[in-house]
């Protein structure tokens, strides 16, 4: 493709391959500790055994960032070669163990290149984005793949300004790649070098004084936003609250725009107050448009680091569950946590952050994560990798018929990442469940695997990727690809997704290894019978199944004929050819053609 036509190129197709690596680990950091509770001198002096058991010693807050959060000023030497050796360790490891966060403290930065390879995310640590300047780029591409982008997972970037040497930085990305809270001078390309290959991707709370340049990149999801203007669309572009954005205009170009997000909370994020590390976290908007941090200091609260659990890999999860039930938060730093239980998260207002895709791993068939039916949690910045038994599931957000209301401070689920197979053999029966009222799951990506390790329609079995059951639940930027029966099944009342994006699985053996009941295939994206009202905007739905491309898929969505289930601007596309879609929505829109890779679309339903 060259840059003059970017909409002529076809899409990805046959993209996935099996690369991995470990990474060593690096220098410590420290944060601000408190200090642990003192033990009795003696037997005398303190309780019982007993009594000791019954209530384990207090955890301490605070502490050592641990080996790989590597922390930069200004004033520190090598800062480009500790990049470069961290950028190839991680380069191609795709399914590797290494994981990193690269702080960068206030201040200005010059002549950095900051490539970013897998689990690798770099930050400022300023209040503001503007507060850490980097003269440089911070940038992704495709060299280690041939240049195609479509692999690109697993690392971000966040709260820094740049400033491109050559007035465009590169960050061509696929999933759970965000690019939160950063102020580029300048433009934005999102293809990789070549214009190769690409399916990303999302921005949020972001200036882009320049124009973004996706090119070949299948979809993107912008929200909350500044830009100066964007070049072009292929298949889906979507944007809410976002000046500068370009005007509705589905299918042609392939343009989604909402003046405003109906409601979002920006993620915590970690910052520097003096020598002192504390997490700020911004407030809850309503029909918002623009970045949070334009005039001066964002508005929210923040908490200091001596109220976190600082916890580092081959932590238990007794131990994790003991923080929290001390009143402590959760900061997961750099690593792989096996998890022999859930991590119970039961009180209002917990946070709940991982840094450089800390990774938990439930082992024997738990669930990684419950939350109870509470006030504001904040789950942040992690990954969680199913496990070789299967769990029934691995996130589960509220207890099974959780009704209390949380519109005034919901729940939030922010760059949460869910993995079955791939590094490995993995099963979960349904990998996130949303019980809770207004729980804003604000970007995630929820991968049965597609290739890798531990890869097969039995081997990484995954029937369900998102269940919704709770009412009134948004979904902004949302990317759930390839499970065996619903990839989003939506039973809540009142719920709202903005920017959807799915692959059908791959590996389907048959078509009657997908019938579902009298239909041919599941719906990407299903509401149940049984809602009322439910609205989504800009939602896609690709197959292609290469095992038996004979294979027909009815339709890419699924919903109640009723006046309150509305969508606008869908598209389903068959990837070359390989299996075919009989109709958009229910039995509405026209049927996928041949080998041509050409979204069949539906701009208003019903």
């Amino acid at each position: 493709m060259s840059a003059s036509s970017p909409d002529s190129r076809p899409p990805s197709i046959g993209r996935r391959t099996l690369l991995g690596a470990a990474a060593a680990a690096t220098p410590a950091v420290l944060g601000v500790a408190a200090p642990a509770a003192a033990a009795p001198s003696s037997a005398a002096a303190g309780p019982s055994p007993a009594a000791a058991r019954k209530k384990p010693r207090a955890l301490p807050g605070g502490g050592d960032l641990g080996p790989n959060v590597i922390v930069f000023d200004p004033s520190t030497p090598g800062i480009q070669a500790r990049l470069d050796q961290v950028f190839r360790q991680q380069e191609s490891a795709q399914f590797g163990t290494g994981r990193y966060a690269l702080l960068f403290k206030p201040g200005t930065y010059h002549g950095l290149n900051a490539q970013l390879g897998f689990y690798t995310s770099i930050a400022g640590l300023g209040l503001s984005p503007d507060d850490t300047t980097i003269n440089g780029a911070v940038t992704v591409d495709a060299g280690w793949f041939n240049g195609n982008a479509t692999q690109n997972f697993w690392r971000s970037a966040e709260n820094l300004a740049l400033v491109p040497v050559n007035g465009t930085n590169r960050w061509a990305v696929a999933q759970a790649a965000p690019f939160r809270r950063m102020h580029v001078r300048g433009g934005l390309n999102l293809s990789p070098t070549g214009y190769g290959w690409a399916s990303g991707g999302y921005i949020a709370d972001s200036r882009i004084d320049g124009q973004v340049g996706p090119y070949s990149q299948q979809q993107w999801y912008t929200r909350d936003s500044a830009i100066g203007s964007w070049l072009n669309g292929v298949w889906n572009m979507v944007f809410s609250g976002v000046e500068g954005a370009p005007a509705q205009s589905f299918p042609n170009p392939p343009y989604t725009t909402l003046s405003t997000t109906p409601v979002s909370r920006e993620k915590p994020f970690l910052y520097l107050q003096g020598n002192g590390y504390r997490v700020f976290l911004p407030e809850k908007r309503t029909n918002a448009r623009g970045v949070t941090w334009g005039n001066g200091t964002p508005r929210g609260t923040s908490l200091p680091l001596s109220q976190f659990y600082v916890a580092r890999p081959g932590v238990s999860a007794a131990t994790l569950n003991q923080a929290l039930a001390e009143g402590l938060h959760l900061l997961l730093t750099p690593g792989i946590y096996h998890l022999d239980r859930p991590i119970q998260v039961n009180r209002a207002g917990t946070v709940v952050l991982g840094l450089g895709y800390a990774t938990l791993i439930p082992d024997g068939g738990v669930t990684a994560v419950q939350v109870a039916d509470v006030d504001g949690v904040r789950l942040a910045g992690f990954l969680v990798d199913a496990g070789p038994v299967n769990s029934p599931t691995l996130l589960e957000i509220g207890p099974r018929g959780a009704s209390r209301d949380h519109s005034a401070n919901p729940t939030t689920v922010q760059d949460v990442f869910v993995r079955i197979g791939g590094a490995g053999a993995g099963k979960a029966t349904t990998s996130m469940v949303i019980n809770s009222r207004h729980t804003i799951v604000d970007h995630t990506w929820v991968w049965r695997a597609d290739h890798g390790e531990g890869v097969g329609w039995e081997t990484n079995r995954a029937d369900y990727g998102v269940v919704v059951n709770g009412d009134d639940v948004l979904a902004t930027g949302l990317f759930v690809e390839h499970f065996n029966k619903y990839d989003v099944q939506w039973n809540g009342q009142r719920g709202r997704t903005i920017f959807f994006q799915n692959e059908k699985a791959y590996d389907a053996p048959n078509q009657a290894a997908i019938q579902n009941g009298s239909i041919k295939g599941y719906a990407a994206y299903k509401v149940g019978d049984g809602v009322t009202t439910h609205e989504g905007w800009g939602l896609g739905s690709y197959c292609y199944y290469n095992v038996d491309p004979s294979i027909v898929q009815h339709h890419g969505f699924a919903a109640p004929v009723r006046s309150g289930v509305r969508f606008h601007n869908l598209l389903v596309v068959s990837l070359g050819g390989q299996g075919q879609y009989e109709c958009v929505i229910n039995d509405t829109g026209s049927p996928t053609s041949g080998t041509s890779t050409v979204p069949s679309t539906v701009v208003s339903y019903p």
